[in-house]
């Protein structure tokens, strides 16, 4: 590793499993103190615990990241542990239970929008002003294709992720003057749950690389947007999709395919 997050503190959330486990873990390779955040306290305090027998510097918390009590409890257990936040990583988020649209209610709308958009929001907010403070600071907020194109039977999910790319590029002006870069990464199909390799093959076929992704994939754009190497870039996104959004073709497979859709009488 290159230590390039040496002397730096960084937050990542969703940081359990996936994408965030191993954003967290390669942020401890590369020197940064590491805050591992997740719903899932065990969980979490297992990847902290893999950081620091690797020789890094971690702690787990376990926050509900929809909460503003516990969002500022937990950066201020940051600053009160390590004096600093330099990094925030906004990767947790709910993609399931997926729901037709005529099958869609209100309390599964405020669920995923409490914690992928409203939470994204909270540790934004928590973290913007510990870092205008500071002078300096980086937030990466995770987003998706959907945010651009769209997924069946995830107009919540969808919505979201629109919104938070929206709400990055606003942050990264409002945010700008006090030295505060803010970026979105933009995952493509990743395999954060172990598929199976028939499903592998077939979501596979329809990404130009000819594979899905996998977690580690995005670690290295993590460790560049959160290092002095990305001190000019803000208000942008980093796609990390093996070619998925630049094609023009049709999909090959859908989570729900129409012969799913509800029946209308």
């Amino acid at each position: 590793m290159s230590k390039a997050l040496e002397g730096k503190v960084a937050i990542v959330t969703g940081a359990a499993k996936g994408i965030g486990e191993a954003i967290a873990l390669r942020y401890g390779r590369e020197g940064a103190k590491v805050v591992a955040v997740d719903i899932n306290g065990d969980a979490v305090a297992a990847v902290a615990d893999a950081i620091n027998s690797a020789g890094g510097t971690a702690m787990g918390s376990e926050t509900d990241i929809s909460n503003e009590e516990a969002v500022n409890a937990l950066f201020d257990k940051t600053m009160a542990e390590y004096g600093q936040v330099d990094v925030l990583v906004n990767n947790a988020g709910l993609i399931s239970p997926m729901k037709h649209f005529l099958v869609a209610d209100k309390a599964w709308w405020d669920m995923i929008i409490d914690v992928n958009l409203t939470g994204t929001f909270l540790c934004c907010k928590a973290a913007a002003h510990i870092m205008a403070k500071q002078g300096s600071g980086s937030i990466i907020n995770m987003s998706s294709g959907g945010a651009t194109r769209a997924h069946r039977a995830f107009v919540a999910y969808d919505a979201t992720k629109g919104g938070i790319e929206a709400m990055s590029r606003a942050l990264a002006l409002d945010l700008g003057p006090y030295g505060i870069r803010v970026n979105y990464m933009v995952p493509g199909a990743i395999d954060t749950t172990g598929i199976d390799e028939e499903g592998r093959k077939l979501r596979g076929a329809n990404v130009p690389l000819g594979r899905v992704g996998e977690p580690n994939d995005l670690t290295g754009a993590a460790v560049f947007l959160a290092s002095d190497d990305s001190t000019y870039v803000s208000g942008t996104s980093v796609v990390i999709d093996g070619g998925m959004l630049a094609q023009q073709r049709s999909a090959t497979v859908d989570i729900m395919p129409p012969k799913d859709f509800p029946k209308i009488d």
